[in-house]
């Protein structure tokens, strides 16, 4: 698996970006959905990584938004079916918490869904240190939302 900057324009990671919203709309009340569409997630403050098999093919993608110079949040992270249970999202989230720290950012952050369909995505993150925290950013208090955050 490689792991590298991509754009969410391409068509194969419209797609899965595509997917990601329509399933956040359909177990989450749409005021509390946060992802991003392929267009948002091409802001100069976003970066964006997708994972690709030995032959090209989308397995995930994430991005990094800088809220400032020593904070970061994961936005926009998914992993095909196919390649769900392969160690994607861990390899994901690796990658991002080491480029956080290569930023020099002291903390990053993410919200997600409070729904079981969001409580793999809750568990993986705190295999990797992420502990609850109250809204961060923008983000108000919201029954639907999770806030999660590692310090680096």
């Amino acid at each position: 698996m490689q792991i590298a900057a991509d754009s969410p324009s391409r068509t194969d990671v419209r797609e899965l970006l595509e997917e990601h919203l329509t399933d956040m709309f359909a177990t989450s009340p749409p005021e509390s959905v946060h992802a991003l569409d392929h267009s948002a997630l091409l802001a100069p403050s976003i970066t964006f990584w997708t994972a690709r098999d030995e032959a090209g093919a989308l397995l995930g993608c994430v991005a990094l938004s800088e809220l400032s110079a020593s904070h970061g949040e994961i936005k926009s992270m998914r992993t095909t079916a196919p390649a769900r249970g392969r160690g994607v999202g861990t390899a994901l989230v690796r990658h991002l918490v080491a480029e956080a720290g290569a930023r020099g950012y002291a903390r990053l952050s993410l919200e997600t869904g409070t729904q079981d369909y969001f409580a793999p995505a809750r568990r993986l993150y705190a295999r990797h240190g992420f502990t609850e925290c109250g809204p961060f950013a923008a983000y108000a208090p919201d029954p639907a939302s999770t806030f999660i955050t590692r310090e680096l």
